[in-house]
């Protein structure tokens, strides 16, 4: 056994603080709270983060498709041969014709803008993000000059079902006067809830033939949105859209996948990321520097004690470990309580928000700045073991100094004025 009841017993006992020793407990409490606190603070943050990766991954890619085909000028003509070749690709899930556009909506002297988005009835309701988000309305309604719209919008203009929304093309039409903007009125079948700000406040699907119709397109459309087996690993699936398109093509394409269009947004994630692990390991740190000076304040209080029970045999060996177990206790103490804490937390971060909230009457997680309507958290093991095993061995590596130093006292010394 590397530690012996004798060592244990003595290593407890100098935990106990005395009266006049009381202000090195209080130290040894500061120690054990910052350890705590620092693993607590990382578990939560990194699982906010992981989180807020997770979702924003599933609806963004969920929404928008895997690849994207589009034109270099103009909308995609005669597309069918090229939608057929496409979906006969290898790791191709699903394909589907797309228009995208922006046009300006007005309700009741109200206009802003808005994203609209043309797709098949039939395509809108094979999508899991929006055909199980939908909270008023149905999408069997959806087609025939028939839209759908995110809640946000329907809040924000008033909307409701059935009500009519018009929509200004910036595509204008030829008239004898020049060229007029083309305005239309759509009915509403159905709302969603995605559950991120910027698609339910900004986003309309239209009918891929109202769209095309509205948008001036032909029968052409502006992109070919893919979805594939591995969204992660696009390099085969890649490989093998681009044989598939060909070099027959007469229209020059170009192909997008998600990680193009959203890599500085991802990667600024992963930045920030690590940065504030980082940062918060600084609190870990100075609390390990916090044992470092308590142990080294106890071994210049316990030096008669050392002296004592050098004279009574009592090897080296046995004070540096008797000292190293105080430390380590206090580290594993306060690795484990931040780790019971970080885990709660992280687990009921969403009630915990709505708590403070009320509390506060001000919302710390708000939806046009996180562009989540709720705060999300995903916990990974492999982070909580990496930040435990840190905090370990951090608190394990302060108590060596003081226990050094400890053990190298030397009885006379410390008697002599006694």
């Amino acid at each position: 056994m590397i530690f012996t009841p004798f060592e244990r017993m003595v290593a407890i006992r100098y935990l106990r603080a005395r009266r006049q020793e009381g202000f090195i407990s209080v130290i040894s409490w500061f120690s054990l709270i910052g350890i705590a606190l620092g693993v607590a603070t990382l578990i939560v943050v990194m699982s906010v983060m992981n989180g807020f990766r997770q979702e924003l991954f599933q609806r963004v890619i969920g929404l928008n498709g895997h690849m994207n085909v589009y034109a270099m000028q103009g909308p995609i003509e005669n597309y069918q041969t090229l939608l057929d070749r496409l979906s006969k690709a290898n790791d191709v899930t699903g394909i589907a014709p797309t228009i995208e556009s922006q046009a300006l909506i007005t309700h009741d002297g109200t206009a802003s803008g808005a994203y609209v988005r043309g797709l098949s009835p039939d395509a809108i309701r094979t999508r899991p993000s929006i055909a199980s988000h939908i909270v008023d309305g149905s999408l069997n309604d959806y087609g025939d000059g028939n839209i759908a719209i995110g809640i946000r919008m329907a809040q924000r203009l008033d909307l409701h079902l059935g009500d009519s929304l018009a929509l200004i093309s910036p595509v204008g039409k030829s008239t004898v006067f020049g060229t007029a903007p083309r305005t239309r009125s759509y009915k509403i079948a159905a709302i969603f809830d995605v559950g991120m700000f910027e698609y339910d406040n900004n986003f309309i699907f239209m009918p891929l033939d109202d769209a095309q119709l509205f948008f001036s397109t032909g029968d052409g459309v502006t992109s070919l949105e893919m979805f594939v087996k591995n969204p992660q690993d696009l390099s085969n699936t890649r490989k093998n859209v681009v044989a598939a398109i060909g070099t027959e093509q007469t229209q020059p394409l170009r192909l997008l996948d998600w990680q193009q269009t959203n890599s500085s947004f991802f990667t600024a994630l992963q930045v920030e990321r690590n940065v504030m692990f980082l940062i918060l390991t600084m609190i870990i740190l100075v609390a390990a520097f916090n044992i470092i000076s308590g142990l080294i304040m106890m071994v210049k209080d316990k030096g008669r004690d050392i002296a004592i029970l050098r004279t009574m045999g009592a090897t080296r060996g046995m004070i540096m470990r008797i000292f190293f177990l105080n430390g380590s206790f206090i580290g594993l103490a306060g690795t484990s309580t931040g780790l019971a804490l970080g885990l709660f937390i992280a687990k009921h971060i969403e009630g915990l928000r709505q708590i403070v909230q009320r509390l506060t009457h001000t919302d710390p997680f708000a939806a046009d700045v996180y562009f989540l309507t709720r705060m999300p958290s995903v916990v990974d093991w492999h982070d909580v073991i990496e930040i435990v095993v840190m905090a370990l061995v951090l608190s394990f590596l302060a108590t060596l100094y003081p226990s050094w130093r400890a053990a190298k006292l030397d009885p006379v010394e410390a008697l002599r004025y006694e």
